[in-house]
């Protein structure tokens, strides 16, 4: 029985490597790690990635298929969802980074079964959203690069000590309550960043808008 860590890697700021080093700092024993890289969870099913094909044929009945959060698993609610529910069909029991959430299709207690379900579709719902406000924030800061180079506005003040990437999963963290230093460690970032940008994430947010370059 193996622990098989599946990591999606879309953008420069994202690492397999991050994500396998989140992994073990949360106690996990990981045998292998896949990879898809460049790849865009938002338009690209699971089953349509190179390598995520591959989970379907390397796990087995027994195996634990680790991601760092749900939303690695699928494109949108119906994606995530239809994946765990096929993943534990096989016998494969899947583990989530944050959080450590567990969906395995050998629990027979109804009243458990009927929890994890419901775990299962809220999760997927929750992805879902993240990952659309995430679309609208990089949309929004296009936008907002585009106006300011038309009217010619150069001074964009302090660069930022954090990416974008960065900015979201801090506040993704604080709001499953993570505390600030276990949020800097696993996000690379420093305690005083994490309370600049729990503190004030509307101000964050746009120092990130004015040092995105357009098109980003």
């Amino acid at each position: 029985m193996k622990t098989i860590l599946y990591a999606r890697v879309s953008t420069k700021d994202q690492t397999a490597a991050h994500q396998l080093t989140q992994a073990k700092a949360a106690g996990f024993k990981v045998d292998d790690v896949v990879t898809d890289e460049g790849v865009s969870g938002v338009t690209t099913k699971l089953a349509e990635r190179p390598q995520g094909r591959r989970l379907f044929d390397m796990l087995r009945a027994g195996d634990t298929l680790l991601v760092r959060w749900v939303d690695r698993l699928g494109r949108d609610y119906r994606d995530v969802s239809d994946n765990i529910r096929e993943f534990m069909r096989r016998g494969v029991v899947v583990k989530t980074v944050i959080n450590g959430m567990v969906f395995d299709g050998a629990t027979t207690d109804p009243m458990q079964q009927a929890v994890r379900d419901a775990l299962i579709g809220f999760m997927a719902a929750l992805a879902e959203a993240q990952a659309n406000a995430m679309a609208e924030a990089r949309d929004a800061g296009i936008a907002h690069a585009k106006a300011m180079d038309r009217e010619g506005m150069k001074y964009r003040g302090r660069k930022p000590a954090f990416t974008r990437a960065q900015f979201v999963e801090v506040q993704k963290l604080l709001g499953y309550g993570e505390s600030p230093s276990v949020i800097a460690k696993m996000t690379g970032v420093s305690r005083p960043t994490v309370y600049r940008i729990k503190g004030d994430p509307s101000g964050c947010a746009k120092a990130i808008q004015k040092w995105e370059p357009v098109g980003h």
